[in-house]
């Protein structure tokens, strides 16, 4: 698995995918979190960071499944795979080191944010006025976020050939679980709109939000990369390019 993992990011490094999307992102992140005025949190009044952690999420719903479409698409296009599924590795090993290696990179995006962090946490007044176990649970939850996004990324593009198209299922993918269960629930009333958000990412990516790092969130999470990757494992068992 580590060869995979070896192999899939020095690929994305060779390649433009990976700086365009780290470019897009702190580009975007910058430009709302420091400049543009109705988001800028120097002319917010409060020491928090909860615009980029709104911000992110959206722009990880479309970066992750650009970083994830060519992992298995580019092979069946490109005619390679069956070369890679008769090394070897079984179906797992390859599979999680192309996951990982695409979940590597969309972290690797966050890094650079922890300079916010520092920056608010000495603009403030006085110096660390910020709540800092939200912006922990925040982080977190931007983490698991990409985490599940990378693994229904991956599973689109285990479920075709085509790029374009890998990209446009794990949009549509991505966007449902997170926003779409919160939509139903908002023409719900009572119990039933609390389940049906609770079945939704957001609800969960809103409590971490708010320093809440509960092990129900985070088994949540997990239970959907789990359930995403081993979707993509029986696609892959199926041999049906």
């Amino acid at each position: 698995m580590l060869t995979i993992l070896n192999k899939e990011f020095n690929a994305f490094l060779n390649s433009a995918v990976a700086y365009v999307v780290l470019g897009v992102f702190l580009v975007a992140t910058g430009l709302f979190v420091w400049v543009f005025p109705d988001s800028s949190v120097l002319d917010y009044g409060f020491a928090d960071l909860q615009t980029l952690f709104s911000l992110a999420p959206w722009l990880f719903l479309f970066l992750i499944p650009a970083i994830t479409m060519r992992t298995f698409a580019e092979e069946k296009k490109a005619g390679t795979i069956e070369l890679l599924l008769t090394r070897p590795l079984t179906d797992g090993q390859i599979i999680g080191g192309k996951y990982l290696a695409c979940l590597l990179l969309a972290l690797l995006a966050l890094v650079p944010t922890l300079l916010y962090y520092f920056s608010v946490y000495r603009l403030g007044s006085p110096p660390g006025n910020i709540d800092s176990a939200a912006t922990v649970g925040s982080y977190l939850g931007l983490a698991l976020l990409a985490a599940v996004f990378a693994a229904i990324g991956v599973l689109a593009s285990a479920l075709t050939r085509d790029q374009i198209i890998a990209f446009l299922v794990a949009v549509v993918g991505c966007f449902l679980l997170y926003s779409g269960f919160d939509s139903l629930a908002s023409v719900l009333d009572g119990s039933a709109a609390y389940y049906v958000g609770q079945l939704g990412i957001a609800a969960h990516y809103r409590d971490l939000s708010k320093g809440l790092i509960d092990s129900r969130d985070v088994v949540y999470f997990l239970s959907v990369v789990a359930v995403a990757l081993q979707a993509t494992r029986l696609v892959l068992r199926s041999r049906t390019w």
